[in-house]
């Protein structure tokens, strides 16, 4: 029996936010996985208090590490699909049901949730960022072969047979989980959407990773993408699909 999608929270520390997250995801009818990235607060207990499953990290593995253990775990399960959502409160529950409706209607392997295909945006980014991110949405729009205005979000579905591919491997050094993985996909033969959704900010705590040494990283996957040095999975066959459910 086919299960809607599977809403998978990866988290490290964000007890301040990942109660009301789950409450919002459960509100709208999904099963929440909360994969614990090996917090040293009550990131776990609050989760679980919320009605999410809870899958504890003894290890911090990274956000690519964490999401790899959900898509086994929605694989065990038997989901079809799976949404990443942030446990920071910057990816609106709301949205849920737009990421399925694209799944649905044009049965796309990975519908993508952007902060810049709006011209109305609703979060601001430092230029040199914006710079970058450009170049990195030229890329994967490429690779793709549809236009991809936010190759960095991580707000996004992932459906049957590429959750099974990322299930097997999955990187985790930044960027790997979001651009590379896009580029991968797309190179892969695999059908890519985009939509307008509307990210706001981090309703508490700070970035992992500083605006310095994000440059220097985005630089590296950069050329870890032209140069073909990313991971590779299987290439879409077209005689495997699935037709998504109907139900959520």
């Amino acid at each position: 029996m086919r299960k809607s999608p599977l809403v998978v929270v990866p988290a490290l520390n964000e007890q301040a936010t990942i109660r009301s997250v789950v409450l919002a995801i459960k509100k709208l009818g999904y099963d929440v996985v909360v994969v614990d990235d090996g917090s040293g607060d009550k990131t776990a207990e609050l989760a679980s208090q919320a009605g999410a499953v809870v899958l504890r990290m003894k290890l911090n593995l990274g956000v690519g590490g964490a999401l790899r253990c959900g898509f086994r775990y929605a694989m065990n399960e038997g989901y079809d699909a799976v949404i990443q959502c942030d446990a920071d409160g910057q990816h609106p529950a709301s949205y849920l049901n737009e990421l399925v409706d694209i799944w649905k209607s044009t049965s796309a392997h990975l519908v993508i949730g952007s902060r810049f295909r709006d011209t109305q945006e609703s979060m601001k980014v430092a230029w040199h960022r914006r710079l970058a991110m450009h170049v990195l949405g030229f890329i994967a729009s490429r690779a793709c072969k549809t236009r991809i205005t936010d190759s960095t979000s991580g707000f996004r579905l992932i459906a049957k047979p590429l959750l099974n591919e990322f299930a097997k491997s999955f990187p985790s050094h930044y960027l790997g989980d979001t651009f590379e993985a896009n580029v991968v996909a797309g190179r892969a033969g695999y059908t890519v959407k985009e939509i307008a959704v509307p990210i706001t900010e981090r309703q508490a705590g700070k970035s992992s990773t500083g605006s310095g040494r994000s440059v220097m990283l985005i630089l590296r996957s950069v050329l870890v993408v032209v140069f073909g040095l990313h991971f590779n999975i299987g290439r879409f066959n077209p005689q495997a699909v699935r037709h998504p459910s109907t139900k959520h």
